[in-house]
């Protein structure tokens, strides 16, 4: 059972939020032997719904078409917590600080040449923002081919949950005690992992906090 002040599943602005930040997740489906299968994909989500593409070979369209449950998990990693951050001598205070969101639905073909060539220009847009290319557009001769042949899925989404761990279930001196550690220690994301625990902290406005 997932501890209640890890839960971030009611908040759905923050929910889409991380969801448009992230541009990498884990597709979950049955493969036709009935035996579970695992994809890492790219993805876009767009207007409540989630978009990856493929060949219409392989193996991850063999699944959908064989079983159209499935999951998606995304997932962020922000610090690695030591245990003497806590505890001088036991072990059992280590931990990692991240946001996890788990999405569960069907997936279907988009066969609608305009809903492909939004789904896949929305995914150039946030793989690639420099820009450097030409919108895809249904109505461009030059992508229509293209858009034919890709298999782009969208998974309609009927159940999402979230975990975002910022070290809530510590006192507020402790909290702060670990945050500073990692303001001290000064890894990638350090910081940025500091000002989240406050952010998320039961007794926090809900709004980010300037990192130092």
């Amino acid at each position: 059972m997932r501890r209640k002040e890890f839960d971030q599943s009611h908040d759905q602005a923050e929910l889409e939020a991380f969801l448009q930040e992230m541009s990498f997740g884990f597709l979950a489906s049955v493969r036709p032997d009935g035996t579970p299968g695992i994809t890492p994909l790219n993805f876009v989500y767009r207007n409540g719904s989630l978009y990856f593409h493929g060949s219409r070979a392989g193996e991850k369209i063999k699944s959908l078409k064989a079983n159209e449950q499935v999951s998606f998990c995304v997932a962020r990693e922000y610090a690695l917590i030591p245990s003497y951050f806590e505890d001088p001598e036991l072990a059992c205070p280590a931990t990692a600080y991240f946001k996890s969101v788990l999405l569960r639905g069907t997936a279907s073909l988009v066969e609608n040449l305009e809903e492909k060539a939004d789904a896949l220009q929305a995914m150039m847009a946030k793989l690639q923002p420099e820009g450097g290319h030409e919108p895809i557009r249904a109505d461009d001769a030059r992508y229509r081919g293209n858009l034919k042949g890709v298999a782009v899925i969208r998974l309609n989404v009927e159940h999402i949950s979230a975990k975002f761990k910022f070290g809530q279930n510590l006192t507020e001196p402790k909290r702060e005690a670990v945050a500073g550690q990692l303001e001290r220690r000064g890894c990638p994301f350090d910081h940025e992992t500091a000002a989240l625990m406050r952010r998320y902290a039961p007794d926090g406005d809900g709004q980010p906090q300037p990192a130092e």
